[in-house]
């Protein structure tokens, strides 16, 4: 997927800011999965540089050089004051705005943070990728003829969620928890599946052996219950609700 948003988005800006928009994008995600939160804001602000870049070639036909300064003031003010029968309010105004506040969390929030008892690190973090989220799906709806749904549905299959507390082992996925719950053991199986998500039999053997007598009656309750999971097919996936719970509760760290 990642190769035809790639595609997609080299039709309309130069191949070199595609390529550092995408690679920001995929390496904050990974880091934000695997706990490394700070580097999440730091490809955050990679992120943008690449996108205001991209708003100024597709604004002007002209964008500031890979590695010069970029002004992102005087980009926003550009860009804000563009006649809006030139360009949709995404480019001129949202992008923009939502880039704004990226760059903001990577170059002040270390030194400004809440002391009410959240740590700030996850609630960044947390705003930054939601953001890259965002930015990334209107880039792939303004160049891939698509709506938003289906430009969020496209960006959510590019970075797959990790869980550290999993190890594989040749196909074989141990949860290094042991104090979980089977809900709790089965959900972070499936989050670290994704939308690969995974059979009855694949669950069974991956749970620990006092769960399997009870798996269906534990299946039933994040589905029925819960609605943490979902039956497609022969498969069985995490649902958006099922990865908020396990980020909120951040069951995938050590």
């Amino acid at each position: 997927m990642l190769a035809t948003v790639r595609a997609g988005l080299v039709n309309a800006y130069d191949p070199r800011l595609v390529d550092e928009l995408l690679a920001a994008y995929v390496e904050a995600k990974r880091n934000f999965y695997l706990g490394g939160l700070r580097l999440s804001a730091v490809e955050g602000g990679r992120f943008c540089e690449a996108a205001f870049r991209m708003l100024q070639q597709r604004t002007s036909g002209r964008f500031v050089p890979l590695g010069q300064q970029l002004d992102t003031d005087g980009t926003i003010r550009t860009l804000a004051q563009i006649a809006g029968a030139a360009q949709p309010d995404s480019v001129r105004l949202h992008i923009p705005r939502t880039l704004r506040t990226v760059y903001d969390i990577r170059n002040r929030r270390d030194t400004a943070h809440l002391a009410d008892g959240i740590d700030p690190n996850v609630q960044d973090a947390t705003l930054v990728v939601s953001n890259l989220d965002w930015v990334l799906a209107e880039f792939v709806r303004l160049h891939h003829n698509v709506d938003a749904n289906a430009a969020q549905a496209v960006v959510n299959t590019i970075v797959t969620r990790q869980a550290p507390v999993i190890q594989d082992f040749n196909g074989y996925l141990k949860v290094l928890n042991p104090s979980l719950q089977a809900g709790d053991h089965v959900l972070l199986l499936l989050y670290h599946r994704g939308n690969q998500g995974a059979t009855t039999d694949e669950l069974a053997a991956w749970v620990r052996p006092s769960m399997r007598r009870n798996l269906r009656r534990t299946l039933t309750r994040l589905v029925d219950d819960e609605a943490f999971i979902h039956p497609d097919g022969a498969h069985l996936k995490i649902t958006i609700a099922g990865q908020r719970e396990v980020e909120r509760r951040s069951l995938h760290q050590f």
